[in-house]
């Protein structure tokens, strides 16, 4: 019977009752880890039952309207807040005697809480939509009848049939296409810290997109029935099927912890679901971690196996190919390397180097056949590692890692899984993350990160990113010994221990077994051993004091060691994350590389080494400035009045620039400056002067007001009462002015008020940041002539966070004479140098009282 009404309230309220008892009912067995492929097959079937009976209410019986679902739900396969995808089928003349029976219908899908989407078409709209758009047919092609006839389900087959449109080599394209483009919006990557389970390469997007493929292709429903014709392995077909089931579990408890159709894993989210999914934290891993390294592996698999799946559609269409003979063992096909022996690899990891020894001989070889990607695939858990090899194969590996593009070859067997066959500890760091915001990376893709930053090293071309670095490569004695050290740098995260000496006795192993003499290996597992020390070193530390370049030079011991750590320490940061490395760092480890180098040089004589480096940057920027026109007189004029401590602390280019700006004003004025460093957004700021209380605290202010991150500040005393403040940032805001001049011309602007009217914004906590809170660490020591105290602060990052500590020094009317300020991820680590009003170090009252100051301003904004 018609419904008489556009609702029916009372029938609303009891689907919505009936829905919200199947996903109560449903929930439960998920918790009790029930298949869920079995889930999202009841909750469509509870669904169809729904819907049906909302069609027998508002269609009249025997009407010529077709009811089908579509899409995901088209497959049976529904999530807890997926869109439930609806064709309602009949000719045009039919839609409109009928749209008020289709309005009632949808309206009560609407009222009984149904997220439907709904196309109402007739078997020519659907041939015109789908061709006009590959989507559609999509959506179309996995069509399940809920209300229709075999009259009806066989007018939309042939609507949507290969012969009217998209035919299968077109569909593949395209579907090809949009499958690259999709995977370039993620980087092509889904080691992202917050993946997609749905769209994100390897997730469940490209299974989908395959399962299209094959259906219309071979008109199989179903991926693991192209094992049967030949195109799947029978254990291809049960990995994928295997990954499908995890990542279908994982986006179904995403939906209950979201309750939302969330697709992303995001940080929201992750800790819960990890706890739902029964993940728990041990003595090496959190339960959080385990969860995403599942879920990476997960879509390696998928990724691996799909594009062996790609390449058989492909050549399912291009027909069969003839062998071009590469060499004496490998044949190409349209490109593709293949063996020639039949049985290939025979258990054999020899056999297995010589193909990747000829995939990298011959830069037109395009990959790997997808018959030998298989092959090799079904030999894994027969190679030996290393350990088990006799030595003439582990030659062989050495050879590969001196050979051309050593580091493409190692990125190709890490992601065939030949590497983690060969070396167990990297596949045990595979796909593994660490649940925070400073290694947007896992483990081994951030290791083939580092890996390709020292192959654009090799290249010997300039890198505006890397100022010196193709200078260094060249003077490697052995440079497979560096990309032996990026490999093993990270290898032991997980384990209890430090990985840095844990990551070192691997390489020593590895490095004794291979036969390297012994020297070569000390240099490769003291480089694991101390990778982080170059780093930690220059961000955290004064290197223009001539101590901490003795001591970091002691630690070196020799030239050698310093270009290969150097290089090491340059690709690790810049493999870290994207945002990490800029021009600021670059010349921070440019300058410690230099001083380093000095050191080393010049042995012990220090004091002799601090007087020369000063009359030696003295004489240089000098020099800068004759050549711009200064004359004697000025330049010595200028020198006077700034810090004499600047001459050590400063490259000559930085005192030419700083020089110069002065000579624009007159004593006792006040002058704000700013230059972009090399060719991204960073930028330094130069203040100088007259003294005065709140000055440092009042620059913080406005920078970060203006949506500027502080990377590092120094202050130093200058003649005639002025102080010289240096200040390098990073824009922290897309709104950020990337313009030095309106930097300079509003920070000159705000100081020339009263300080006391400069003022932070209070701008929110970025939703990443609210997942990574921890108690604030505030520690002071002295420096080292005991003139000075060190106040190291660890704290939650957050916008503001400096400028808030920079107050808190002012209400306690404290001086800060240097700052070194980093941030790793979600943490800030700064260290400031400070002093009372009247210079001298604090005593613990006065430490006491900014302790809780600080604490109160840290948790106060949080």
């Amino acid at each position: 019977m018609e419904a008489t009404s556009l609702h029916d309230p009372e029938w609303a309220a009891r689907a919505r009752q009936l829905l919200a008892e199947i996903d109560a009912r449903l929930a439960e067995r998920f918790a009790r880890s029930e298949r869920t492929d079995r889930l999202l097959a009841l909750r469509a079937r509870g669904v169809d039952r729904v819907l049906q009976e909302a069609w027998t209410r508002c269609v009249p019986a025997g009407a010529p309207l077709a009811l089908f679902a579509v899409g995901g739900y088209g497959r049976g396969e529904l999530f807890p807040h997926s869109d439930i995808d609806l064709l309602v089928l009949a000719d045009t003349g039919v839609q409109q005697a009928h749209h008020a029976a289709l309005a009632r219908f949808f309206a009560l899908l609407w009222d009984a809480g149904l997220p439907v989407s709904h196309a109402v078409r007739s078997p020519q709209q659907c041939t015109q939509a789908c061709a006009d758009d590959q989507t559609v047919l999509t959506a179309l092609i996995e069509a399940r009848a809920l209300a229709a006839d075999d009259a009806a389900t066989a007018r939309l087959d042939d609507a949507i049939s290969t012969q009217r449109i998209w035919p299968p080599c077109e569909f593949f394209a395209a579907k090809r296409e949009e499958m690259r483009q999709r995977h370039a919006r993620f980087g092509d990557t889904a080691e992202n810290l917050e993946p997609n389970i749905k769209e994100g390469p390897g997730g469940l997007r490209d299974l989908h997109t395959l399962g299209w493929m094959a259906l219309r292709t071979f008109g199989v429903r179903d991926l693991e029935q192209l094992a049967g014709l030949g195109q799947l392995g029978a254990d291809e077909a049960r990995a994928l099927a295997r990954e499908r089931i995890a990542l279908s579990r994982l986006r179904y408890g995403l939906h209950l912890v979201a309750g939302r159709p969330e697709e992303r894993l995001r940080f929201d989210y992750q800790k819960t679901l990890a706890e739902r999914l029964g993940f728990a934290d041990d003595g090496d891993s959190l339960g959080v971690e385990k969860m995403m390294q599942g879920f990476y592996r997960s879509a390696a698999v998928v990724r691996r196996i799909g594009d062996r799946l790609l390449q058989r559609f492909e050549e399912q269409f291009d027909g069969a190919l003839e062998p071009e003979p590469l060499d004496e063992r490998f044949d190409l096909y349209g490109g593709y390397l293949a063996a020639r022996a039949p049985g290939w690899p025979h258990g054999d990891i020899a056999e297995v180097f010589a193909l990747f020894a000829a995939w990298a001989a011959h830069a037109e070889v395009r990959g790997l056949r997808s018959h030998a990607a298989r092959a090799l695939a079904e030999a894994l858990p027969k190679l030996p590692a290393y350990t088990g090899a006799p030595a003439p194969v582990r030659e062989q590996f050495m050879a590969l890692l001196r050979g051309p593009r050593a580091v493409d070859t190692l990125t190709r067997m890490a992601r065939l899984g030949v590497l983690g066959q060969w070396l167990p500890a990297f596949a045990r760091v595979s796909g593994r993350m660490q649940f925070d915001l400073f290694h947007v990376y896992t483990v081994d893709q951030h290791t083939l990160m580092v890996l390709h930053n020292l192959a654009t090293f090799a290249d010997g071309r300039a890198d505006e990113r890397f100022s010196i670095a193709h200078e260094v490569w060249p003077r490697l004695r052995k440079p497979e010994l560096l990309l032996l050290a990026g490999l093993f740098h990270d290898i032991a995260k997980g384990r209890r221990g430090d990985h840095s000496e844990l990551g070192a006795v691997d390489a020593r192993e590895f490095c004794a077994a291979h036969g390297l003499p012994e020297g070569d290996t000390d240099l490769v597992a003291w480089l694991v051993e101390q990778h982080l020390r170059m780093s930690v070193t220059a961000q955290k530390q004064d290197i223009s004091d001539p101590d901490v370049i003795r001591r970091f030079a002691a630690l070196v011991g020799d030239r050698e060691r310093l270009d290969y750590l150097y290089l090491l320490t340059c690709a690790d940061i810049a493999g870290t994350s994207p945002k990490l490395w800029n021009a600021w760092k670059d010349r921070l480890l440019a300058d410690l590389y230099f001083a380093t180098g000095r050191a080393l040089r010049e042995g012990d004589e220090r004091n002799v080494a601090a007087a020369t480096r000063g009359a030696e940057t003295r004489a240089a920027a000098r020099e800068l400035m004759a050549a711009q026109g200064f004359d004697d007189a000025t330049i010595a004029r200028q020198f006077a009045g700034m810090p004499e401590a600047s001459f050590l602390r400063y490259r000559p280019e930085q005192l030419a620039w700083q020089a110069a700006a002065l000579s624009r004003i007159q004593l006792g004025e006040t002058l704000v400056a700013a230059r972009r460093i090399g060719n991204d957004a960073a930028m330094e700021v130069f203040v100088f002067s007259p003294d005065r209380d709140g000055l440092f605290a009042a620059i913080l202010a406005t920078l970060d007001r203006f949506g500027f991150a502080i990377h590092q500040a120094r202050v130093l005393d200058a003649p005639n009462g002025m102080v010289s403040d240096t200040f390098e940032i990073l824009p922290a805001d897309n709104w950020a002015s990337g313009d030095p001049d309106e930097v300079a011309d509003g920070l000159r602007r705000a100081l020339e008020g009263s300080l006391d009217q400069v003022r932070t914004v209070r701008r929110a906590v970025p939703r990443q940041l609210r997942h990574f809170r921890f108690a604030p660490r505030i520690e002071f020591t002295e420096t080292a002539d005991g003139r000075r105290t060190l106040l190291s602060l660890v704290a939650p990052d957050r916008p503001g966070l400096l400028a808030d500590v920079a107050r808190a020094l002012r209400v306690c009317r404290l001086r800060v004479h240097d700052a070194r300020i980093a941030t790793f991820g979600e943490r800030a680590e700064d260290l400031f140098q400070i002093t009372d009003e009247n210079n001298r170090p604090l005593d613990d009252g006065s430490k006491g009282v900014l302790r809780e100051t600080l604490r109160a301003a840290i948790l106060a904004n949080a």
